[in-house]
């Protein structure tokens, strides 16, 4: 009934590797960026043409919404492991069963975490003391941002059910043809008919609907296995388990930096305005690099997932072994450009002196060590490619967010300056590398292939 292969798989199970990780890896790298240029180019067009406090205001939501964006993707991320483990041990049933309950679960999550934020973004704002100059503007795109989370949701699945097809052009497409209708409707909404912060907000929502009903279409007209099929497939309370269980603990995995995020987004208001307008802008800069890492991180998951599935532990080493140096390599050459450029890219965002002074400090702590994260990513990846997806989450709770904890009402509190609340980034990423390279050993040393 289905054709198992198309154009734009990858065999992930025969052949080289190097190649095939690399025309994995780049597309979602590039899909990562072209989701952050959503928010990029919210906060260009609001610093150009409204004003820095405008600027901030969005900029001190990236934190919270980082915090949900996180949670879908760690759920995604389950629904990639289970369907590439199927696709991998050739269980065709399932893998239709599994798009389905995938497709429905994002439906769900999105709606309840709809809700959820709009009762808790007041209380929410108010713990992180947002200046009263910012604070409206703030909750306003929180609140219509929010709407969005259903359509956000399901696009994070959906792209989820290509990747672990082997297809990660459709995503990139999906997320082009919206981020570019997101530039044109911020600036229409902005310089026409001037709605500042609303107009940003809502041209967001209306983007990320475009890519979801893109992949929708897409997956509902596919010929291959994972066609999302509503008439002959059914819910399958087994997947969903599966995918909660993979997926929840990388969910919490990426909810914890977003949460030691927030706390330091917290200290960053303390600072004021212009400390909260460059740490926006430069961090719409290095979240750019992060999807480097993310892309491949996500490759090394996808391929062990499939590997792991048709039995060839060997495939799965190798294949995190390669994901781990063709990153390396690529993100040393990246991390080099954009520390040599770094004071006309946060000048592009906005030209305040002081505003540029302090994006350029922070690029310079974050991008520097960010080769750290490398193996942070690659390492977790792997791990939830075998399907061991809570201990990387423990770790990153216990290093990450402990550290940063400590950090900001200890070292920052005696000595509150901007330098010294962003020397906590490495730090805290290199611990938490250490002893995730120490859980990888531990549980690949005696790993068996566990059947689908």
């Amino acid at each position: 009934m289905f054709k198992f292969k198309n154009r734009k798989e990858l065999d992930m199970l025969n052949g080289s590797l190097w190649d095939k990780i690399l025309i994995f890896a780049l597309p979602l790298a590039l899909t990562g960026v072209m989701q952050q240029l959503l928010n990029a180019a919210d906060v260009a067009v609001l610093g150009q043409f409204v004003g820095k406090n405008a600027m901030a205001a969005v900029g001190n939501n990236t934190a919270l919404i980082g915090l949900l964006v996180n949670l879908f993707m760690g759920l995604s991320l389950g629904a990639n492991v289970i369907i590439a483990q199927n696709i991998g041990a050739r269980k065709f049933e399932q893998i239709h069963n599994a798009v389905y309950s995938a497709f429905m679960m994002a439906l769900v999550v999105g709606i309840g975490l709809c809700g959820i934020a709009q009762i808790l973004v007041t209380p929410i704002f108010e713990l992180l003391e947002v200046p009263e100059s910012v604070a409206p503007m703030a909750e306003t795109y929180f609140r219509i941002y929010a709407i969005g989370m259903p359509v956000m949701g399901i696009y994070n699945f959906e792209a989820a059910i290509f990747r672990s097809h082997g297809d990660t052009q459709t995503p990139l497409v999906a997320l082009t043809v919206a981020s570019f209708l997101n530039i044109g409707l911020n600036l229409l909404f902005v310089l026409q008919f001037d709605l500042g912060v609303v107009g940003v907000a809502w041209a967001t929502v209306i983007a990320n609907a475009v890519s979801a009903f893109i992949l929708f279409r897409a997956l509902r007209q596919s010929a291959q296995l994972i066609r999302l099929d509503f008439e002959e497939s059914e819910l399958d309370k087994n997947c969903l388990k599966e995918i909660i269980r993979i997926g929840l603990p990388a969910g919490i995995q990426g909810m914890v930096f977003s949460l030691s995020n927030l706390l330091i987004q917290a200290a960053i208001n303390s600072l004021g305005p212009d400390a909260m307008a460059a740490s926006a802008a430069a961090f719409t800069i290095e979240i750019n690099v992060f999807c480097l890492t993310s892309g491949f991180g996500q490759a090394a998951t996808t391929f062990v997932s499939q590997n792991y599935g048709a039995g060839n532990l060997p495939r799965c080493k190798e294949a995190t072994k390669i994901a781990l140096g063709l990153n390396s390599l690529l993100m040393i050459i990246l991390s080099a450009f954009i520390l040599f450029f770094a004071e006309p890219l946060v000048t592009f965002f906005n030209s305040d002196p002081e505003v540029v002074r302090l994006g350029v400090i922070r690029i310079w702590y974050i991008i520097a060590p960010e080769i750290i994260s490398v193996v942070m990513e690659i390492v977790s990846g792997a791990l939830r490619g075998y399907g061991i997806s809570l201990a990387p989450a423990i770790i990153t709770l216990i290093f990450v967010c402990g550290i940063r904890i400590t950090w900001v009402f200890t070292v920052f509190a005696n000595n509150p300056t901007y330098e010294t609340l962003m020397a906590v980034y490495g730090l805290s990423w290199f611990f938490t590398m250490i002893f995730l390279i120490i859980a990888y050993r531990f549980y690949t040393k005696n790993l068996k292939v566990v059947p689908v």
